[in-house]
């Protein structure tokens, strides 16, 4: 047996690969990239864009294989309306019915896929467990609800997929659109919050996201989607004000009239001038909390890893690179993801 890791290369992969290969285990890693190779020396690395059917095609999958789709294209950088479609779909949809149709011709029956969260769209219930309505409210959640879609057609006809839905997903190497949080406090600007700051906002360590695709294949790959956050995460303000005193930094949080923001980031949106994504602004003030007792009672999966840490060692990674006079990652931080 085989773990095949689709988009094994990037954020969520990388520390997945390390795992299995710890523990002995045969890895394929299939991605358009390979340059982490070093993390990995063990494992084989195959090129492949998930875009090409006859790419992944050509990655040798096996009836007893275990496959990891974690290629994706996300929220970063931000797409003008009129390209998001085009923009989202041949990864995200595309590339997932290229990968299961290829595990279909080979007779791999097992799938663990990433989505994301924002295939909910607004909050109804809090907090949301994966029952939740689903209602995305734009091109990035509609794609990926897309492949949820597929996948439900898939599992009839004889496939077991585990479909995760994360929040932003942060962890070392990836800091993404957090780099511009991180220049307001180095600069000692205000910080302004979409709202009053009183609503919580919820991570997920990377390391606890690879924990849970790990977890996944040793319960048998359940035929169920999990949402993967962090246990009870702090107010945006408190959140914020904690980061600010670990940087000493003289930055002030202002809170705003959450409305009146959105509905100038979505005249921005209109007039093709993006400064957010409809799906991060739309929901930043709502009371957006993820159930994930789900995976602990299905996967005896728990993150580990608590949002003030995560995201003060972002900083730090942040402070870092900028220090050795390294590039400051600009890379996508995944919402869902």
């Amino acid at each position: 047996m085989k773990h095949i890791l689709f988009g094994g290369d990037g954020f969520v992969g990388r520390q997945l690969a390390k795992r299995l290969l710890e523990h002995g285990e045969e890895v394929i890693v299939a991605d358009i990239a390979d340059s982490h190779r070093h993390l990995y020396a063990k494992a084989t690395i195959v090129d492949c864009d998930v875009t090409d059917p006859e790419a992944v095609a050509a990655v040798p999958i096996s009836s007893e294989d275990i496959v990891y789709n974690l290629s994706a294209k996300m929220l970063s950088p931000i797409q003008v309306r009129s390209k998001r479609h085009d923009f989202f779909y041949p990864v995200n949809f595309d590339g997932t019915k290229n990968i299961i149709e290829a595990m279909d011709r080979a007779g791999a029956r097992k799938l663990v896929h990433y989505t994301t969260d924002m295939v909910y769209g607004h909050t109804v219930t809090f907090p949301m467990t994966e029952d939740h309505r689903v209602a995305p409210l734009g091109e990035y959640g509609q794609s990926k609800l897309d492949t949820e879609i597929l996948a439900a057609e898939w599992r009839e006809r004889g496939m077991n997929i585990t479909l995760f839905r994360p929040r932003l997903i942060i962890g070392p190497g990836r800091l993404g659109i957090l780099t511009k949080l991180f220049k307001l406090i180095d600069m000692n600007l205000p910080v302004p919050m979409i709202g009053s700051g009183k609503n919580p906002y919820q991570f997920i360590s990377v390391y606890d996201c690879a924990d849970a695709a790990y977890k996944a294949w040793k319960a048998g790959v359940p035929n169920q989607a999990y949402n993967l956050g962090s246990i009870d995460p702090p107010p945006v303000r408190k959140l914020l004000g904690d980061l600010v005193k670990h940087a000493n930094s003289r930055s002030i949080l202002l809170p705003t009239w959450g409305f009146a923001v959105k509905r100038t980031l979505d005249f921005l949106d209109a007039i093709n001038l993006p400064l957010m994504d409809p799906e991060q602004y739309l929901i930043a003030d709502e009371m957006c909390v993820l159930d994930v007792s789900k995976g602990e009672r299905d996967l005896g999966w728990v993150p580990a890893y608590r949002d003030e840490d995560m995201l003060i060692a972002a900083y730090d990674e942040y402070r870092t690179q900028k220090e050795d006079g390294t590039s400051v990652d600009h890379g996508t931080a995944q919402p869902a993801e």
